[in-house]
């Protein structure tokens, strides 16, 4: 089939590069600029570059929402449109425009997890696996009926980061797999239930911000999910920011008010964590390793030197 690409960053890269081995015709590929946001500054490889490299046509776009754009579209006359990671809306003049419709693909069981960042949010929020699905586009945002959906379990001590690289091998698989059945004259896909929708918005800096009151359970999970290259959980230690890079749930329970660092247990430096951290009935968050302003990354034990004092949210 001949086939237009709209993909973004590694997502597309690595999507462009299976549609480019497979036996369908890529004839035009649009992509964003590249951004200074920086969660797209993270798994940024060029589809722009990879296309290039490949005789393939490339147009640049924030928003597809232009005449000219349009036209060179119908130019192209592709069999199917193919969108991976593009992170504007894409109009129905552009999505209806193939004579097979738009194939997404998109990294999350929907219809959990629509939107941005998925697998953050899945992650923060205890998933026990999390998957790629693609689906045909319509009006709603991530909402189009599913053509194929994989799935990959999330690991007790998985980082985001983790989970990236293993959905990530399923994008382009899922893509040309996704393709072939619409090739073959398939029509029969799955609706979403949207009673079980879920729609997330981007992940910004305020979203890294640790609330000592959350369970030390929940803010495992948010460190884990902020791993590094992303931005990491934060607090502030004697108005100082400090990154959280490492941590657990702590072995023991330890009452008092969030926030108070308050014992060792072994290399790591317990905090009090938890709404009912008061009763004497929680888990703290055992911290192992933190980043200061500057860069510099310690184990807790080390930066922690004395007991006593509070990690806040604010300076």
């Amino acid at each position: 089939m001949r086939v237009v690409m709209f993909g973004y960053q590694t997502w597309g890269h690595r999507t462009l590069q299976a549609l480019l081995a497979s036996e369908h015709e890529v004839a035009l590929v649009v992509t964003h600029p590249v951004s200074d946001h920086p969660y797209e500054r993270i798994w940024n490889d060029s589809v722009a570059d990879l296309a290039t490299g490949h005789g393939v046509e490339v147009i640049v776009r924030d928003r597809p929402d232009d005449a000219e754009l349009l036209g060179r579209l119908k130019q192209a006359d592709p069999d199917v449109i193919v969108a991976t990671n593009w992170r504007t809306w894409i109009p129905p003049e552009i999505f209806e425009l193939p004579r097979l419709g738009t194939l997404n693909v998109h990294d999350s069981l929907l219809p959990a997890y629509g939107g941005f960042s998925p697998l953050i949010w899945a992650l923060i929020n205890g998933e026990r696996e999390v998957g790629v699905t693609a689906h045909m586009m319509d009006a709603e945002l991530d909402a189009g009926d599913i053509v194929l959906q994989r799935a990959v379990p999330v690991g007790d001590r998985d980082t985001t980061t983790d989970l990236f690289h293993k959905t990530l091998a399923l994008f382009g698989p899922i893509t040309v797999d996704g393709l072939d059945l619409i090739a073959s004259g398939r029509t029969d896909w799955t609706p979403q239930d949207r009673a079980k929708a879920s729609f997330f918005h981007k992940r910004a800096e305020e979203d890294s911000r640790i609330d000592w009151t959350w369970p030390a359970e929940d803010l495992d999970r948010l460190v884990r999910a902020q791993s590094d290259p992303y931005p990491n959980a934060f607090t502030y230690h004697r108005g100082h920011r400090i990154r959280i890079v490492a941590a657990s749930v702590s072995q023991g329970i330890y009452g008092g008010t969030p926030g108070r660092i308050f014992i060792r247990e072994g290399d790591a430096v317990v905090i009090v964590a938890g709404a009912e951290a008061r009763r004497g009935r929680s888990h703290g968050l055992a911290v192992e390793r933190i980043r200061t302003e500057d860069g510099t990354e310690l184990a807790a034990k080390d930066y922690f030197t004395t007991m006593g004092g509070y990690l806040t949210a604010r300076r």
